[in-house]
């Protein structure tokens, strides 16, 4: 028979349970930190002026470089958007996976297989909610079932791990010009349904290559197709005329999904993958930007691009958390001076050179094409002020997020990524765990590798004899070629390179 006295005491056990549950949970949640990465577009090394910019202002990310930690030795890894954003979600070589080793087309199937271990899914299973605000560029739908911009969009980003996705499908200088919100084009009218095309034109709308009278910026043949908002697009598009956005209003529009998912999880702890279309062409800042650099309208739309981390850093002071936050910028690729639009304003963008003294652009396997910055705030973890040269990939943050996080990483998730959290921590004079790193242009291009100082600049990956070889200590400006001086590392390179393509052997730990 229960008696009063012992059901006060199994109460009181219950009690002391759940409280003792519910102080672990918390502790849990308070142990991990709040994580946003901040992926802009096309900016070079050269491009802030923490990495010696002099002819733009940056104050927030130099802000941003002073509470945390400045990297001199990062890369994107792949040269151009597409393959570099797929090996950061996915902690894999793009140029492994042919469905996200190119740059996409905004009718292309989903390049991430949704079975895969994602940075976003890894994290979601920890316990974080998880949103992406900004560019995708890796593909919608499938091959069975091509993307229909007038339906549910699946698969997309909601499935490989995102909670919450406002985004946009390709590039900024390619069709559909619109916003997805999760599974649907916002703001679409049923009655004008939206149709895309890469291969034939679609529709009536004027294009920039017959009417270069209604363009408000220039452009090449190879961006003169659909006019929308003034600027002729790479690709046919018709339809959704109520959906589609006005450039000078994206970094508004983003910057304000961005806050309002950090506000609505300010709990924590959540993971925010923020991808700007700042830089990218066709530049179009907000008029509020416009002629405050002394570089042309790149310089303004990196000024632009500096308002929206200053706006993430206000954000996270004024909801006090950013102490628990680590927050990460970087960019997708190095920067490049391209004429492919002109405002009558290209010729000030020489004034500014993306990459500073780096040889090489966007697109090349010289460094400027994928030696990026990369800055790194956790206050009270990260040394505030340091500046690091250890060697990171972008397609390192999987593991190291996930150790942030304190979350487990299942074996055989991120394959080709190493956990740099320990070089991000110790700041000056850190030796980082990754030991080689393996770079690519686009598509079935040439690879490069990297081991210590030394730079294997490949031409073809089925033919090695005339790869070049650099010792970036010494000259990081890769003007001397030093692979006829020293053909035994050059061997030593090569036989790496050539056993992670075949092997895919881990030579990078």
């Amino acid at each position: 028979m229960l008696t009063r006295r012992s059901f006060l005491q199994g109460l009181s056990a219950t009690v002391a349970t759940l409280m003792a549950s519910a102080r672990a949970k918390a502790a849990d949640k308070a142990a991990k930190p709040n994580i946003i990465f901040i992926l802009s577009d096309d900016v070079g090394y050269g491009d802030l002026v923490c990495y010696g910019a002099q002819h733009v202002k940056t104050p927030n990310l130099d802000r941003l470089a002073r509470g945390g930690l400045r990297c001199t030795d990062a890369h994107s890894v792949s040269s151009v958007c597409t393959p570099s954003r797929y090996s950061i979600l996915t902690g894999q070589y793009a140029w492994r996976n042919p469905l996200g080793n190119h740059i996409l087309s905004g009718v292309e199937p989903l390049s991430i297989d949704p079975a895969a271990t994602t940075t976003p899914s890894l994290l979601k299973q920890a316990g974080y909610a998880t949103g992406l605000v900004g560019k995708w560029h890796l593909g919608l739908g499938s091959k069975e079932k091509p993307v229909d911009y007038n339906g549910d969009i699946t698969p997309g980003p909601l499935d490989v791990g995102f909670d919450y996705a406002y985004f946009y499908a390709a590039t900024n200088d390619r069709v559909p010009c619109v916003y997805i919100e999760n599974r649907r084009v916002v703001g679409l009218d049923p009655a004008d349904p939206i149709q895309v095309s890469y291969k034939e034109p679609v529709g009536n709308d004027p294009t920039g290559k017959e009417h270069p009278e209604l363009l408000k910026i220039k452009s090449d043949q190879s961006h003169s197709q659909t006019i929308v908002d003034g600027i002729s697009r790479i690709g046919s598009m018709s339809g959704g005329k109520a959906a589609r956005w006005v450039d000078e209003d994206m970094a508004d529009t983003f910057t304000g999904k961005a806050v309002g998912f950090i506000e609505q999880h300010k709990a924590g702890p959540f993971f925010l993958y923020f991808a700007p279309q700042d830089i990218h062409e066709p530049m179009a800042p907000h008029s509020r930007f416009k002629g405050t650099s002394t570089c042309g309208t790149r310089g303004d739309a990196i000024h632009e691009l500096d308002w929206i981390v200053g706006t993430m850093l206000d954000t996270l002071d004024r909801l006090g958390i950013a102490d628990n936050t680590l927050l990460v910028f970087s960019s997708d690729n190095g920067g490049a001076l391209k004429d492919t639009y002109d405002d009558g304003t290209n010729a000030e963008h020489e004034k500014q050179p993306p990459n500073g003294v780096l040889r090489g652009s966007k697109g090349q396997l010289y460094e400027g094409g994928h030696r990026i910055p990369l800055l790194a705030r956790w206050p009270g973890h990260i040394p505030a002020g340091a500046t690091s040269d250890a060697l990171i990939g972008l397609i390192d943050l999987l593991p190291t997020f996930a150790a942030a996080a304190v979350a487990p990483v299942s074996k055989g998730a991120g394959p080709d990524s190493v956990n740099v959290l320990p070089a991000l921590l110790a700041g000056d004079g850190a030796v980082s765990p990754r030991q080689t790193l393996v770079l690519h242009t686009n598509g079935n291009g040439p690879l490069g590798l990297r081991k210590g100082p030394w730079m294997l600049v490949a031409h073809s990956r089925d033919d090695f004899q005339n790869a070049e070889l650099y010792n970036l200590k010494d000259d990081l400006p890769e003007e001397k070629n030093l692979a006829r001086e020293n053909p035994e590392k050059k061997l030593e390179l090569i036989t790496l390179l050539q056993d992670e393509m075949t092997n895919g052997g881990k030579t990078h730990q």
